[in-house]
């Protein structure tokens, strides 16, 4: 007996000590936290969240309850603001993480605040008005009509969803029922909700139209041209697949980088002369993209080019007449000087396309501003003419 209670005696002090230990560990953690010196995720491995009780007034949930809070904090006791500081400083992973901790958090990490930052942070310099009309209506063909979409249907877009994270899966299914069925939990993307346009472009089911500079691999032929087409991302290699439809089959190309796209600059459509604007503002040493096709069954792409002095200056500033000519010379440095697409002549004043079908057409003019524009295709420039 007396054996037996020395025992037991050695047992409290030991988990009395345990619990000292933990709960300095738990305030320590904290205050690293608070320095911003410790992760989220690392606070949360020894934060846990309180059970849900499944049963009212049942006695172990009730004990449960009474231990969870006289032991430790829930992640859900901090303040409000200092609860949406924390989910502002995660990643879009983290956000889907944290969605498949309950159904408190998984309403607050959806919320459209939270994911228009990284919506805007990664998409915004290829995702333009018409793509995002066009996902909109995408994402809205996926779920309509809402609530009574096939459940076969609705699973297979929803999964695909699950695929950005591995963590989604909690978010997007419930637990097993008796029947041993998994259930669709009601997803809580409304259409237009910026999360769902997100895994929409991330997991690459979207098509999203944009340009590509430097088409097929930098072929020698579309040196300097900007091409529409459609466009999906591959988030394993972080770069894009194309699909281009001119000359008469589509084309595709694999491995696009970011840097090799951008947002349509005008909303004429590719196979439609672009309306210019500054043809009356054109002087040599401007910057330009003009719209160039083969035939005229074929879109247009966007070549760039400069405005250069008319062979009557002479080259010269002092004897310039350029700015009161009606026409005006293009050049196109990337092709040798005895290239029939070196330099070309427009009408300022009555343009229209113009060329044939050896040389190719010419449409639209833009005048470039922005030294970002101008910057990219500078920086596109061959070191040596073409052959």
């Amino acid at each position: 007996m007396f054996l037996l209670l020395i025992s037991c005696f050695s047992v409290i002090l030991l988990s009395k000590s345990l619990s000292s230990k933990i709960h300095q560990g738990i305030h320590s953690k904290w205050r690293l936290f608070q320095k911003g010196k410790l992760g989220i995720f690392s606070f949360i491995q020894i934060t846990p969240l309180k059970k849900m009780k499944t049963k009212p007034g049942s006695s172990e949930n009730q004990n449960e309850d009474h231990n969870t809070s006289s032991s430790s904090s829930s992640l859900l006791d901090l303040p409000e603001l200092t609860l949406e500081c924390i989910l502002d400083r995660l990643s879009p992973a983290g956000l889907c993480a944290m969605a498949g901790v309950c159904s408190s958090l998984r309403d607050r990490c959806t919320s459209d605040h939270l994911w228009e930052k990284h919506m805007k942070r990664k998409w915004s310099k290829v995702i333009g008005d018409a793509a995002y009309k066009e996902l909109q209506w995408h994402i809205a063909s996926k779920m309509k009509p809402r609530n009574l979409l096939d459940r076969s249907e609705q699973r297979s877009f929803i999964c695909s969803i699950c695929e950005f994270g591995h963590f989604l899966s909690k978010f997007c299914f419930k637990p097993r029922t008796e029947n041993g069925e998994i259930q669709l939990k009601k997803s809580g993307l409304p259409v237009d909700s910026i999360i769902a346009l997100y895994l929409a472009l991330e997991t690459g089911e979207f098509w999203f139209p944009a340009q590509v500079y430097n088409r097929e691999n930098g072929h020698a032929g579309f040196l300097l041209s900007c091409y529409d087409a459609k466009l999906s991302y591959d988030s394993k290699t972080d770069t894009f697949q194309a699909r281009y439809s001119p000359y008469g089959r589509r084309m595709t190309e694999e491995n696009i980088s970011w840097d090799r796209l951008r947002v349509p600059p005008v909303n004429t459509c590719s196979y439609d002369l672009y309306s210019s604007d500054s043809l009356l503002d054109l002087k040599p040493g401007d910057h330009i993209e003009i719209q160039w096709r083969k035939t005229n069954e074929f879109p247009y792409g966007w070549w760039y080019g400069v405005v250069v002095h008319m062979e009557s200056c002479g080259g010269t500033e002092n004897h310039c007449r350029c700015p009161y000519t009606d026409t005006v010379m293009l050049e196109f440095k990337q092709y040798p000087s005895s290239s029939r697409w070196r330099k070309t002549t427009i009408n300022r004043k009555d343009h229209r396309e113009v060329g044939n079908e050896a040389d190719g057409f010419y449409g639209g003019i833009r005048k470039l501003y922005i030294e970002e524009e101008i910057s990219m295709w500078k920086r596109l420039c061959p070191n040596h003419e073409l052959e």
